[in-house]
């Protein structure tokens, strides 16, 4: 190992660029998670309007489920493979 490369054999630009992405990710994790929270509380409160609109309801619980997958989907990106 060189005095430029650090325990895992990265350099340390490429450590840098690799903890920036991370960052990101897990920046844009939060956004995904706050938005999906968001969601929920706007259609709890819908749910109790009776003259709720049914599409805009419908609309809504699919972008949240979108949101699920995409959170889940980046969780397991973060994930370090055990196997390599």
């Amino acid at each position: 190992m060189n005095d430029q490369e650090d325990s895992t054999g990265q350099t340390g630009g490429e450590a840098s660029n690799v903890e920036s992405l991370t960052f990101k990710r897990l920046e844009r994790l939060r956004e995904l998670r706050i938005e999906h929270r968001d969601l929920d509380d706007v259609i709890h409160r819908l749910q109790m309007d009776l003259y709720v609109n049914e599409v805009q309801l419908r609309r809504l619980k699919k972008r949240k489920l979108m949101l699920k997958d995409q959170i889940a989907h980046m969780e397991s990106e973060l994930i370090p493979d055990l196997n390599a």
